[in-house]
């Protein structure tokens, strides 16, 4: 079953020997961001050569991008470029190692790496000035004059001029950030940036087997360990457990007392995945939805982000029914995920977690609050990134973004001219066809109650809403990309805790009395929106999520040869009651 680990972690504890320090795993996703192994740095050179044997060791034929520069487009770039002066020898071995492959592009997109690089890029210390003028030069390269329409540039010279930007400030931030961790040779970050995809089969079977030390290149948290220390289990289901597709037949769900042919195999999964303790079961009632199993269902919904209710139904089928091979390749994205994640973070933070619909507030590196939240849609998908809550505004106001204007609100008030007054808005500017419109603070504004600022150029933010009964779904995907919280009042109040002239009786009122008012914070929050779709959690639990954005899959796709020999997986109905 998936909980006899042993002694696969007694050999990952082995290879994280060097560690000096620990913590007890706090949270959700504390492991991410509070704890790590701390160790020596190693010799670049003997870290440089481990590196490139192990990426001749996985790597396929498949190349990673078609795309490639013209050397002399380099040469040009640095010479316009005289501040990349002191990392041009490596940047420019780094693409003949490449063979002049792009880095950052798959095709015409940025890669997922892009994505990473620059989440981790936005997470730097803000205070230091360089590395947040860098930060804005390339998100001005990214959300301004290139002009990128949903990741893809629109010319091969913006393309061009974002590929050769992000290789030299990669050399650049690696040079300040990961010291030992990976030197600036470029032969070291060919697992960061591969040449060509990693043959997906074999290194999940050095993974498993530990038949060779990865320690060179693999990330120093604990959570990177704690999530390939269930590797062995889930591999050893794909390769000797069927997993056929279960149904309820024309049944809508299951409830507690039901009986049901489907649950003496429910009761296997979960023994298998560590959920139900035992399969023993009085021989009489192993089809009855019984006590016991009722816990273990409990248990499972809550580690794959299901209301604990007990119920079977759609929701915890489709869980149920996910294939070990397909948990197989979400542990293994999520570990290569976490190669972006930043060493540090301030133990005082705010952290949304996309793919959970969840904020968790942590002071001193425990988490003191936490909250459900609707993220944007797919096609206004909230950004993954950093920065700094530094405003509460009371009772706002919402200037409605131009695209929702267009796309939205000028076709209502073609159909019902007194559109506007009935939603509480007005139009303050701009002309007929491109109106400025404000909506009003009430009862019926989007943002709620109360919004909290971290300025950013994605024009993201934390608000209220008064559609509460997203809340209550499962999946929370519906908002317009910025992040809806499920107590605003409770967060203003934690947040001004130690402002004496904000009480709580003062918040409620600001909340309501319909003016709009800007509180600045003494004390600063960093914020961080991430993206993990499988975490291990406080109770030492493996947590599930969908891939909402389609991001895991985009990543897989990008670092991975296909599997091969998996087995097929054919759906059975099992039906009957």
């Amino acid at each position: 079953m998936c909980t006899g680990v042993d002694r696969f972690a007694a050999r990952l504890l082995f290879l994280c020997r060097p560690m000096v320090k620990s913590s007890v795993f706090i949270g959700l996703f504390a492991a991410f961001l509070f704890t790590a192994c701390s160790s020596q740095a190693p010799d670049p050179a003997a870290n440089t050569s481990a590196v490139q044997e192990l990426n001749a060791v996985f790597e396929s034929e498949q190349a990673y991008t078609v795309r490639k520069l013209h050397m002399d487009d380099l040469a040009r770039f640095l010479e316009q470029h005289p501040e990349f002066k002191v990392d041009s020898a490596e940047i420019v071995a780094f693409y003949q190692r490449r063979d002049q492959q792009y880095a950052w592009f798959v095709n015409d997109s940025l890669s997922q790496s892009a994505a990473g690089f620059l989440a981790l890029f936005s997470s730097a210390d803000t205070a230091f000035r360089e590395v947040a003028y860098l930060r804005d030069r390339l998100s001005d390269l990214i959300s301004g004059s290139q002009q990128m329409n949903g990741g893809e540039a629109k010319c091969d010279s913006c393309r061009l001029q974002l590929e050769l930007n992000l290789t030299a400030q990669f050399f650049h931030y690696a040079a300040k950030k990961y010291s030992g961790l990976a030197s600036k040779d470029p032969r070291d970050l060919d697992w960061f940036i591969p040449r060509r995809k990693k043959d997906y089969s074999r290194l999940l079977d050095s993974l498993v087997a530990g038949s060779i030390d990865l320690s060179p290149l693999e990330p120093l948290h604990p959570q990177y360990a704690r999530l390939k220390a269930h590797l062995e289990c889930y591999h050893q289901l794909a390769q000797d457990t069927a997993w056929s597709a279960l149904s309820l037949g024309e049944l809508r769900k299951l409830e507690p007392g039901n009986t049901h042919a489907i649950i003496p195999e429910l009761r296997r999964r979960l023994h298998l995945l560590g959920d139900l303790d035992s399969v023993s079961s009085v021989a009489a009632q192993a089809d009855r939805f019984d006590t016991t199993l009722v816990a273990a269902v409990k248990r499972f919904q809550i580690r794959h982000g299901l209301h604990p209710d007990a119920v079977i139904g759609q929701g915890f089928l489709k869980a149920i029914n996910t294939t070990p091979q397909q948990r197989l390749r979400t542990l293994l994205v999520n570990m290569e995920r976490l190669r972006w994640v930043p060493d540090v973070v301030a133990p005082d933070l705010l952290l949304v977690n996309i793919p959970e619909f969840r904020l968790h507030v942590f002071e001193g590196g425990k988490e003191v609050l936490s909250m459900d939240v609707v993220v944007g849609a797919t096609a206004t998908r909230t950004v993954i990134f950093s920065d700094t809550l530094s405003t509460i505004v009371f009772s706002p106001t919402w200037t409605v973004p131009m695209s929702i204007v267009r796309n939205e609100i000028l076709p209502a008030m073609a159909k019902d001219p007194n559109y506007l007054s009935k939603k509480g808005m007005e139009k303050i500017g701009g002309s007929a066809n491109n109106p400025i419109i404000r909506q009003k603070p009430g009862a019926s504004n989007a943002l709620g109650r109360v919004k909290f600022l971290f300025p950013n150029s994605y024009s993201i933010y934390l608000h209220d809403t008064p559609s509460k009964s997203f809340f209550a779904r499962e999946q929370r995907a519906f908002s317009h990309g910025c992040i809806r919280v499920s107590k605003p009042k409770e967060l203003a109040e934690y947040l001004l805790r130690n402002d004496s002239t904000w009480t709580s009786t003062k918040i409620h009122k600001a909340m309501f009395d319909g003016k709009e008012t800007f509180v600045k914070l003494k004390e600063k929050r960093p914020v961080t929106i991430g993206y993990f779709t499988a975490w291990v959690d406080q109770d030492g639990r493996l947590n599930f999520r969908d891939d909402v954005y389609g991001l895991d899959l985009r990543l897989g796709n990008e670092l991975f040869t296909p599997e091969v020999n998996e087995p097929v997986i054919s759906a059975v109905a099992v039906t009957g009651q």
